[in-house]
């Protein structure tokens, strides 16, 4: 084994791209020291389903951008980003055979930010599902352990990262699908404001607005540079995010200044919240006060249950219309084999919705978007646990599941913190802050105000400081 090899997991993204410019390591050496893991340590976690190892060294031959992340390995969620000549399968059996004739917009950038695609990861049937156990490929596993979840629809990404495989990866998320596989495994993950990044050119939004890309990171600082990477307007896009004050990686280690926290310990979509998930939002709080902000308990106040049915009606509408244009792309209707079970209840509920009922959940999603922004105008940061319990064990969570009321009792336990912020737009964070007795990870989620992850990026930076997590590793070697 090479020095390299021996030493990978000592360096983040920006710090294997500051061997490569140093000349202590080629961008060759770095991509070898990534398969050898990928070789290794793969099979027990099913985080990558598709290897492009030979695009890889074929791009490093072509020569690197000279770009803030010049040689540093990153793998591409299966859905949400499309590449050139490789299948973009969305997890799902009905894209199997889904290839791309030319790039997305975020991947030409993170291309031109010199990182090294090498392979797809691991992403539930059309990314529906807090945890990643398609049919098609199998499930991902989480690496502290393997009979638990590893969370979704990003549960590739943060598997493979959380596992050692690379410092970073490309996530997604619709509902807290960034946050909560960073959760579960024990990793930094920031949800961008809504447009920051661009979904072009095949889609000015996800969601109606709520889905958004960015990445899972060991480091605070890895988040920022890539957000600098690859945030700003498209062409064409229908609306953008606040122009920052300046970059990113500047409010990294800046002073966030002392800041007014809402806590709240109540989610939004109604259920139980495992008493150690409280107490690790509550332990957060205890660390934030130490370190000066102030704290004191409040949270937005709005019809939840008229929100909870608007972004669900979103959601299936958005689907079933992505299905349905698959199906006729193939040349014939969308049939009930085409998906896994719980895909095609919501298919099925989706089409008993009429126009006026899709109309009615966009205004009763803008009204809940417009209190959650006055609500911050109190505020700086609001404090929630990410996930209401621990990492579920697999089978719960999968589209699978014959036990629909368990799958949804699951479901809600994990997105009932995440999925308000996805609708309303505002930029929120999975903090690896807290490990449950059981020894899985426990993140912990701030939110701020529209358009400024300057201050999560600060407070980050600030709690990676006083509570470092880099060398807390999983057992999966």
């Amino acid at each position: 084994m090479s020095r390299l090899a021996e030493q990978f997991e000592r360096y983040d993204g920006l710090g294997l791209a500051e061997l490569i410019r140093t000349k202590e390591a080629t961008p060759e050496e770095v991509l070898a020291a990534t398969l050898e893991r990928i070789d290794g340590r793969n099979p027990a976690i099913n985080a990558v389903v598709t290897r492009m190892d030979d695009h890889a060294r074929a791009a490093i031959r072509a020569g690197l951008p000279d770009g803030p992340f010049k040689g540093v390995p990153y793998l591409l969620k299966d859905l949400g980003a499309l590449y050139t000549g490789v299948v973009t399968s969305y997890g799902s059996g009905l894209f199997a055979s889904n290839v791309p004739d030319h790039d997305s917009e975020i991947v030409a950038r993170m291309k031109r930010a010199g990182l090294v695609i090498v392979g797809k990861s691991n992403t539930p049937e059309m990314g529906i599902a807090p945890s990643t156990e398609p049919r098609l490929f199998g499930p991902t596993r989480n690496p502290w352990n393997l009979g638990h979840s590893a969370g979704g629809s990003s549960g590739g990404a943060a598997a493979a990262v959380a596992a050692g495989m690379l410092p970073m990866a490309h996530a997604t998320d619709g509902g807290g699908s960034i946050r909560i596989p960073a959760s579960a495994c024990g990793l930094f993950g920031l949800k961008p404001t809504r447009a920051r990044n661009p979904m072009g050119p095949d889609a000015g939004e996800g969601w109606s607005g709520a889905s958004i890309g960015h990445a899972v990171t060991w480091s605070v600082r890895d988040s920022a540079a890539l957000l600098d990477a690859t945030s700003g307007p498209d062409i064409g896009d229908p609306y953008w995010a606040p122009p920052p004050a300046r970059l990113f990686l500047e409010e990294v280690g800046r002073d966030p200044g002392r800041l007014r926290i809402a806590l709240t310990t109540t989610p939004w979509l109604a259920g139980p919240v495992d008493p150690e998930c409280a107490e690790a939002v509550r332990g957060a709080a205890k660390l934030c006060a130490s370190l000066g902000h102030h704290i004191e308990e409040a949270r937005p106040q709005f019809d939840e249950a008229a929100w909870g049915q608007a972004s669900r009606t979103i959601v299936v509408a958005s689907l079933t219309f992505t299905l349905e244009t698959r199906a006729a792309a193939l040349g014939r209707p969308l049939s009930q084999d085409d998906v896994e079970r719980i895909t095609w209840e919501r298919v099925q509920e989706a089409r008993a919705f009429s126009a006026a009922d899709y109309a009615r959940a966009i205004h009763t999603v803008h009204r809940t978007g417009r209190a959650v922004a006055r609500f911050l105008e109190q505020y700086d940061i609001l404090l929630t646990p990410t996930m209401a319990k621990p990492p579920h064990p697999l089978g719960v969570l999968s589209l699978s599941n014959p036990d629909s009321a368990a799958f949804l009792a699951a479901r809600t336990a994990s997105v009932g913190f995440t999925a308000l912020f996805n609708s309303s737009g505002h930029p929120a964070m999975s903090v690896p802050l807290a490990v449950s007795k059981s020894g899985l990870p426990l993140g912990v989620q701030f939110v701020a105000r529209f358009g400024d992850e300057a201050t999560l990026f600060r407070l980050a930076s600030q709690l990676e400081a006083a509570q470092p997590w880099k060398d807390r590793r999983p057992p999966l070697r």
